[in-house]
């Protein structure tokens, strides 16, 4: 077995230490820049949805404004937008390469993406469960986490599942200017070396990974729906 291993992965066996650190980088920037990620793509979603025309805290400036800003980030292509950001992160974080230097492109490529993924969620409500909170008396905070957010969490759970897997390909991206983690690996040695068992390792590794989120994702939307 351990010969046949050898065989048909040659490079990636040499470099084991090398991958397990790599796998590490990738799931502490998923872990962090996930989390940043999905508390502000919460609140702008949140924000969207209520300042809307006809919502409990319709604003017509804030809307407009904050809908103008979310798609100029969401239409700029994430390899540039990490080159645009370079001297912000180096001031913010210290340095713009490395896991550390990825993770701030990683926030301002995903909570735009994620803020619309929330405003569409929140949109499936049924119009009358908002009504009946407001002739029953229900403040207008109370309705935002009684009504919006509990009885949208299989819709959150969704946008959340489609945001994850869409910073995993983010994470793979940013290793292209040595952000690290299994894309900066992959390119490397799979790419630069043409060591292509590098190169296929590392996409089953992302795929187990997405499988993983994936799967979980779709039993917390099976236990939440009623």
């Amino acid at each position: 077995m351990i010969e046949w291993i050898n065989e048909i992965l040659p490079n990636v066996v040499n470099k084991v230490p090398e991958l397990i650190k790599s796998l590490n980088q990738t799931l502490y920037l998923l872990g962090i820049s996930g989390s940043i990620s999905f508390v502000f793509g919460s609140i702008l979603g949140i924000i969207l949805t209520v300042t809307k025309k006809g919502n409990i805290y319709e604003n017509k400036f804030i809307y407009i404004i904050l809908d103008k800003i979310i798609n100029i980030f969401r239409s700029i292509p994430f390899i540039i937008l990490l080159a645009s950001l370079i001297p912000l992160t180096r001031a913010i974080v210290g340095t713009a390469i490395g896991t550390k230097g990825a993770i701030l492109p990683l926030i301002f490529g995903t909570v735009p993406f994620f803020s619309r993924q929330i405003e569409s969620a929140l949109a499936e409500l049924d119009s009358g469960l908002i009504e009946a909170a407001q002739a029953m008396g229900t403040s207008s905070m109370g309705i935002i986490f009684r009504v919006y957010l509990k009885e949208s969490i299989p819709g959150i759970v969704r946008a959340t599942t489609i945001t994850f897997v869409s910073l995993i390909g983010l994470t793979a991206m940013a290793g292209a200017i040595g952000g690290g983690g299994l894309g900066d690996f992959a390119i490397r040695y799979g790419h630069q070396r043409n060591q292509i068992d590098v190169t296929y390792v590392t996409v089953i590794i992302l795929l187990i990974i997405v499988m993983i989120v994936q799967s979980l994702g779709n039993i917390i939307i099976k236990k939440t729906t009623h």
